[in-house]
This record gives structure tokens, sequence and C-alpha cells, in this order.
């Protein structure tokens, strides 16, 4: 009997022979004591006596899957008889109960630098009832192309698996819509969030907002030469960056007013005459494990201030002329000197 037959559903079992005749044959039949099923007793046209089965109450494969009653026939002899049969009732398999997936919702962390192929997690879901109605079958719902790209499930075991490489500085978690469909068409859904974890696989980046070069030789301490910014993609320690200055130079590198991006301003007065470029290498390291470095390189050069007076070389000169030389000869030639440059560095006499 199919576990969906409705109650009051009836079933034939059957006629007990008996072969008295008047009161001593069959008059009756008795059914062991049961929650399922009653018997009712039929009179045919013949006369005969036979029993049929009524359902009282739906049955449940899922918790009985049979039942064995003793059905007694009896006489109305004095002293009565009886006669007795076993009823083997099987009940049959509908498809009655979804699937049940073992959690409503799957948490799972990924670092990002996990290849393609590797395990996810296993979903599992159970299906009370038997044969192909409890076969499971697992399947993504309705997401996005782009979450699909990336895992794969097995319809068969529901193993998720990773397709494509992670990247957490472009999506940091999944959310996958699983669901899992028995063979007479039920469904049950669960939700599987993936967090995808940070490694620490960009390295700082430094970027030149603003140069300005050359800068005055007779620039004051504290003029700001150049304004960086610098800037990692990872998160976390991973992302927290310090920067460092190397390179013989008199510039240092201080944080801003605003504390987000260093500057790099005048340590000390400049001298082109000295040094006419400075050559500074600028680095960024972050604070993963291992650490990752960015670098810059920046050229200052000098510009030219007229801080540097000729100079006569010798300072005094000693001429002896005769009284009688010509007007107009040439007594001697001074020569002075004058370490700037362009119109700064250009002499005249007088």
């Amino acid at each position: 009997i199919n576990e969906l037959t409705s109650p009051g559903a009836r079933f034939a079992i059957g006629v007990a022979e008996d072969a008295d005749v008047g009161s001593n044959s069959l008059q009756g039949y008795k059914l062991e004591a049961n929650k399922y099923f009653a018997v009712e007793v039929k009179e045919s046209d013949d006369g005969s006596k036979f029993a049929e089965l009524v359902l009282r109450q739906a049955l449940d494969r899922e918790s009985e899957q049979s039942l064995r009653l003793v059905l007694t026939a009896l006489d109305g002899g004095d002293p009565p008889r009886s006669g007795t049969a076993q009823l083997c009732i099987n009940v049959t398999d509908a498809n009655d109960n979804p699937p049940v997936f073992a959690q409503d919702r799957y948490r799972v962390s990924l670092r990002e630098d996990v290849p393609p192929g590797s395990l996810v997690l296993n979903v599992s879901a159970t299906d009370a009832d038997a044969d192909t109605n409890a076969h499971i079958s697992y399947a993504f719902g309705e997401m996005p192309v782009k979450v699909l790209q990336k895992f794969v499930v097995d319809a068969e075991s529901g193993t998720m698996t990773l397709q494509e490489p992670l990247d957490f500085e472009d999506t940091r978690g999944y959310t996958l819509l699983v669901e899992a469909r028995d063979g007479g068409g039920l469904v049950a859904h669960c939700k599987v969030e993936v967090e995808v974890m940070d490694v620490n696989d960009n390295a700082p980046e430094i970027s030149l907002l603003s140069v300005f070069s050359p800068v005055p030789e007779d620039a004051p301490s504290g003029t700001v030469v150049a304004l960086v910014n610098v800037n990692d993609f990872d998160s976390g320690e991973n992302g927290q960056v310090w920067c460092e200055l190397s390179g013989e130079a008199p510039l240092s590198l201080v944080a801003s007013s605003g504390g987000s991006r260093p500057e790099l301003v005048l340590a000390k007065a400049l001298d082109r005459e000295e040094v006419a470029f400075h050559d500074l290498v600028l680095r960024a390291i972050d604070g993963g494990e291992p650490s990752q470095t960015g670098t810059a390189r920046i050229r200052v050069a000098v510009l030219d201030a007229n801080d540097n007076a000729p100079v006569f070389s010798p300072a005094e000169y000693s001429v002896r002329v005769p009284e009688d030389m010509p007007v107009g000869s040439v007594l001697v030639t001074v020569s002075a000197t004058d370490p700037d440059e362009g119109t700064n560095g250009h002499i005249k006499y007088s």
C-alpha cells in the first residue's frame, strides 16, 4: 500500500471457510489492535462473509515500512472456534520528503593564493524517502556568471572545488546558493559563504604627486620638494606601509599635515656650487610576512642663486710702467671668476 493512500481506502482480503453450517459457520472477523487499520465484515450475494481492510489513518513509510497484523475469523458455535491469518502489509514509498541539508548555511575561508582545483568544502543533504525518491543531485542555484565561473560542485558528491584563482583585492567574499534535488523533483537550498583571506601579494606602489625641481639653492629649510603617495592594495598588516629614504642629500621624509601622504622636505641649506643634482631612492615597505617593497627614484636639481661675488685672482696686481709708454698700451690683464651660473656668473669689469 502506498504511503500516500488516503484514509478511508478499502482493501479486500479474501474469505475464510468454515465447513459447519448455520450458527456454527463463519460469523465475522476480528483484527489485531493497531492505529492504522480496521476490519469490516461484508456479505456477498451468496451469503458468504468476507473481510475488508479499511485505512483509518495515513501511513508513513519513514515511520513504519511494514506492518504485521493478525486477522481472526470467528464462528458462532458454542464453544466458538476461530482461525487466524497473518496480514503482511508493505508500505511503499512516495516522494513526500524533500531533501534536507545538514546545515542551512556553510562558512569557509580560503586564502587568495589557493590554486584552482582546491577543495572548498562538501555540502551534504539527506532524504528520508527510498530508492530514486531519495537519490540526491547537487547543483548551483541562480547566481551571477562571475560567481559560477569561480566554483564548481559535483552533482553526485556535493564536493565544491575552486575553478579560477581568487583575488582578495577584487572580491573579498562570495555567497553561493546550492540546491539539492531528489529523484522526484523536490528541492532544498542552502547558502555557502566563502571568505577570501588576504595574502601579501601586492608590493606598495609609490607615486610622486608633484616634484618641485629645480629647487632654488637659497630655499629655506622645511621647503616641500615633493609630495609622495604610497598605496598598497593588501589589507591589515599586509597593507600597512612605512617609508625610508636613502641617498646623500640634505632632504628628509616627514609626515604631511594631514597625515596621509609623506612629504620630501629640505633638511638643510643647498649649495649648487657643491652639488648640482641630488639622486635619492624612496622605499616603501609593507608589514606582511614576508614583506614586499616598492621603490621610486627621485632626482632633484638645484637652481642657482646669485650667492657668490666675483673673486679676483690674484687679489692684488703690481705693474711697472715706463713713463714714456704710449697712451693706449696694455698695462695688465686682470681676471675674476664667479662660481654661479648663467647671468649670475657673467662678469663685467669697471
